[in-house]
C-alpha cells in the first residue's frame, strides 16, 4: 500500500542520491520555492509532497517512478496543474512534476505535432497556428496539454475534428513498473485506445503526438450579452437554432458577470469555417431581440482560444459539479436562472457548451472516451477569493447540483471534482469502464497510478 504520510528523514538523504542521476531538480518542504512550486490553478488545493520530482526528461520520469516505488510512497503527476480537482498535488508523497517537459516539434509535411507533457495549450497553439495549422486544445490557453487530451479534451474545433484525444495518433508512455511504451494504431493498442479518454490511470505519457489540420489565422466569434431578464427567450432561440447548427459553428452560453458586475446572459458563437459563410450561420444569433452588448467580430484564432482566460485566473478558489444534458428544457432552463440569481460570488458562471458534429459522430468503441451524442456539457464553476466564504459558496453550488442533478445521465471526467465518488468516476467512463478495468489489470494492477479519477482494478 502507498504512503500518504510523510517519510523519515532518510528519504532525503535517499533523494539526493536520486538528484546526482536526474537532469531535473527536486524541491522538499524547506526549500524556498517549494510553495510556489506545488500551487496550481485551483487555490483550495494546498496539500504538501514530501518531494517535488522536476523531471526535464523520460528518463528522469523512470527514475522518479522506480525511486517511488523503492521508498513505498503515493504518487501525484502534475503537468499543467489545471485541474478542479487538484490530483496532481499529493499528501506527503511524490509529486512528479512535468511542467518543466517544454519540447514542440511541428511536422508541416504530414501536420504532426510532436509535444511534452509540460507544454500548455497556449504554447502548442502558438506554435501551431503560424504554420496555419491546429488541433482541438481547450478553452482556457493556461490548460495542460495532458490532462486534457488523457480525459478526452473538449474544445472549439471539436465539431470539425473531434476531441483532443480523437487527435492524439501515438504517445510515449511510462507504465508503473517502469517500462517505456509506444502506443499507437499498431503497438500496444489496447493501451493507446484507453489513454485516449481514459484519464491519467495507465502510466505517465512524456510524448503526444498529434494530427494537425488546416486552420484560417482569424475566425468569426465574440459574445452576445443580454439582461437577465430575458434569459429564457433567449435560450429557447438559441437551443432551437443550433439544433441543426453545421460542424463549423460552435459555441458556449450561460450565466456571466460583467467586469462592472452586471450579472448577464451570455451567447459566445464561433464560426470555425469559411470566413465568407460566417455571417450567413451567426446572423440568426446576432438578430435576436435587443442585446446589452455584441462582440461578434473577426479575430485571430489564438484570441478566441484564450477569450475565457480572464474569468479563470489561476489561484481562485474553487468547486465544480458538472454534468452532460441531452436538452435545455424549460424546466432546465428555469431551475437555473433561480439559482443564478442567488449565487454569493459574482466570479461563479455557469456555463453550456454545445457538443455537436464530429465528436458526436464516432462510435463509442472508437476509443475510450464514450460521451458521443448532441449534447451540453453544463458547469457550475463556483469561484471565490475568501477562505471564510468557502462554506457559502459550496453549499450553494452543492443545492443547485441537487435541483438539476437529476436531468443529467453522465458528465465529462474532466470536470470531476475531488468528492465526486466511483459512482460518477463510472458513470463519466460510460459503457468503457469494463474493458478500461481490464486494461487497468493488465498495465497497473496494484494502482499505483491512483490519484485521478481512479479505474480501480478489479
Amino acid at each position: 500500500m502507498l504512503t500518504e504520510t510523510a517519510p523519515d528523514n532518510s528519504l532525503a538523504i535517499k533523494a539526493k542520491q536520486l538528484q546526482q542521476h536526474i537532469k531535473g531538480k527536486i524541491i522538499f518542504p524547506e526549500d524556498e520555492n517549494y510553495h510556489t512550486e506545488k500551487a496550481i490553478w485551483n487555490g483550495m488545493i494546498d496539500r504538501c509532497p514530501a518531494m517535488i520530482v522536476q523531471c526535464a526528461n523520460t528518463n528522469d520520469v523512470l527514475a522518479a517512478i522506480q525511486f517511488a516505488r523503492a521508498n513505498n510512497l503515493l504518487v501525484s503527476v502534475r503537468g499543467g496543474g489545471h485541474n478542479v480537482a487538484g490530483n496532481s498535488v499529493c499528501a506527503g508523497g511524490l509529486m512528479i512534476d512535468l511542467f518543466k517537459m517544454k519540447s514542440i516539434e511541428i511536422d508541416t509535411e504530414n501536420n504532426i505535432a510532436v509535444v511534452e507533457p509540460g507544454v500548455i495549450w497556449r504554447e502548442l497553439d502558438a506554435a501551431t497556428i503560424k504554420y496555419g495549422l491546429a488541433t482541438t486544445g481547450g478553452t482556457v490557453s493556461d490548460t495542460g496539454i495532458a490532462g486534457l487530451t488523457l480525459g478526452g479534451g473538449i474544445g472549439w474545433l471539436m465539431g470539425k475534428y473531434g476531441t483532443a484525444c480523437d487527435n492524439l495518433i501515438a504517445a510515449e508512455v511510462v507504465t508503473a513498473n517502469g517500462e517505456r511504451l509506444i502506443a499507437n494504431a499498431d503497438n500496444n493498442t489496447d493501451l493507446f485506445w484507453a489513454i485516449r479518454g481514459g484519464g491519467g490511470n495507465f502510466g505517465i505519457i512524456t510524448s503526444f503526438t498529434y494530427q494537425l489540420h488546416p486552420i484560417e489565422q482569424n475566425i468569426t466569434g465574440g459574445m452576445i450579452l443580454y439582461p437577465m431578464e430575458v434569459a429564457k427567450e433567449v435560450f429557447q432561440h438559441y437551443r432551437e437554432y443550433v439544433k441543426n447548427a453545421p460542424d463549423e459553428l460552435m459555441s458556449y452560453s450561460g450565466f456571466i458577470v460583467t467586469p462592472d458586475g452586471l450579472p448577464v446572459t451570455m451567447i459566445f458563437p464561433a464560426w470555425m469555417g469559411a470566413k465568407e459563410e460566417a455571417e450567413k450561420y451567426l446572423a440568426p444569433l446576432r438578430s435576436f431581440g435587443s442585446p446589452l452588448a455584441d462582440m461578434v467580430g473577426e479575430m485571430p484564432y489564438i484570441q478566441l482560444q484564450s477569450a475565457l482566460d480572464a474569468a479563470a485566473p489561476k489561484g481562485l478558489r474553487r468547486y465544480w459539479k458538472s454534468g452532460y444534458f441531452t436538452a435545455l428544457s424549460d424546466e432546465l432552463l428555469d431551475i437555473f436562472i433561480e439559482h443564478v440569481a442567488e449565487r454569493p460570488s459574482l466570479l461563479s458562471p455557469v456555463l453550456f457548451f454545445h457538443i455537436h458534429g464530429a465528436i458526436a459522430r464516432k462510435d463509442i468503441s472508437f476509443n475510450a472516451f464514450a460521451h458521443r451524442r448532441d449534447q451540453w456539457d453544463a458547469d457550475i464553476i463556483s469561484q471565490w477569493i475568501d477562505p471564510a466564504d468557502d462554506e457559502k459558496n459550496i453549499a450553494w453550488t452543492r443545492k443547485l447540483w441537487k435541483a438539476i442533478e437529476p436531468f443529467t445521465d453522465s458528465v465529462y471526467v474532466n470536470h470531476l471534482d475531488s468528492d465526486d465518488g466511483n459512482d460518477r468516476v463510472k458513470m463519466a467512463y460510460g459503457p468503457n469502464y469494463a474493458k478500461l478495468q481490464a486494461i487497468k489489470n493488465k498495465y497497473d494492477p496494484e494502482n499505483f497510478f491512483r490519484l485521478n479519477n481512479n479505474i480501480i482494478p478489479s
